[in-house]
């Protein structure tokens, strides 16, 4: 996402350098959308696999709506719509598949079982190799599932957004469902990252504006000290909680440059113990981050946050 302009500009060729790094380096898993960047984002994914598609799995979320200043306009998740997103995304990406498919939030003028149903239609078509989640809460996880088998479910989840570990992890847990976590620097926050002074997302959102800035720079001094005792910088740190806390969790690391990518694949090497994750967790507790992860507005349109 961050390589399609929603952090800023970012340098296209730096960008496919930093895939085919992430390649060479044993990454496995591309994660998209098609709202990135209005197809901008598959583009590029789909020039950067040109000559090497067999290497990669790759996740697409779709329905959102988005005007051409790039607001947000609701989602779409109408079978025909769900038809009619996948041939654009398999054209842009120049792929005769995608591996993970998935909505990118719940419509909520579309029951989950008539989205899934299409969904199904295209795995059985081959169009579609399995289809995920984003977002959502265990009831539509749990009517999803009887539908059809779900791979993964991707929600935000790191030191500092910790919701789901209420009800949403332990139902996965228990119906074999995986996890793709973003958000694990809480979109840069936990690395110190500064929002760009133009087109950055982050500028508008409420962990990065005002007094709430100013407070969770006290937690982010916090795990830098604490990374800075183990000899590891916090962004690393950050990630080897994620890393830490089950083998069916798989962080999407949002790196946009081949210095950021070599930062975060360095979380590999970092290997904590259950005492060192807790403690951790007292350093840096989620109830202390000032702002919640979105704007009030799509927080209250979350699924997974009802």
């Amino acid at each position: 996402m961050g390589m399609s302009g929603v952090y800023g500009p970012a340098d296209e060729g730096e960008s496919i350098a930093t895939i085919h790094a992430a390649l060479d380096a044993g990454v496995n898993l591309l994660d998209t959308g098609d709202y990135y960047g209005a197809g901008h984002n598959e583009l590029l994914i789909g020039r950067a696999l040109r000559d090497r598609r067999d290497r990669a799995l790759v996740s697409v979320k779709f329905g959102a709506l988005r005007d051409p200043d790039g607001a947000w306009l609701g989602m779409d998740a109408r079978p025909a719509a769900v038809r009619n997103f996948v041939a654009y995304s398999l054209t842009r990406l120049g792929v005769n598949h995608i591996d993970i498919y998935r909505p990118g939030r719940l419509d909520p003028k579309v029951p989950i079982e008539e989205t899934i149903g299409a969904l199904a239609d295209l795995v059985k078509a081959g169009y579609i190799r399995a289809i995920g989640l984003s977002e959502v809460g265990p009831d539509t996880v749990r009517r999803a599932q009887a539908v059809h088998p779900i791979a993964d479910l991707q929600i935000e989840y790191s030191l500092v957004s910790r919701g789901p570990e209420a009800r949403i992890l332990p139902l996965l847990s228990e119906l074999g469902i995986g996890v793709t976590a973003y958000g694990v620097l809480s979109r840069g926050l936990l690395s110190g990252s500064t929002p760009a002074p133009r087109r950055d997302l982050r500028a508008h959102l409420p962990r990065f504006s005002g007094d709430n800035r100013e407070r969770n720079q006290r937690l982010v001094d916090e795990l830098r000290k604490t990374a800075a005792a183990r000899g590891v910088t916090a962004a690393q740190l950050a990630i080897a909680w994620v890393l830490a806390k089950g083998g069916s969790l798989v962080p999407l690391i949002g790196a946009r440059t081949r210095a950021q990518l070599a930062e975060s694949l360095g979380a590999l090497d970092v290997t904590l113990t259950p005492a060192e994750v807790a403690q951790i967790e007292q350093t840096v507790p989620a109830s202390a981050v000032a702002g919640t992860r979105y704007g009030e507005e799509q927080m209250r349109s979350l699924d997974s946050e009802r």
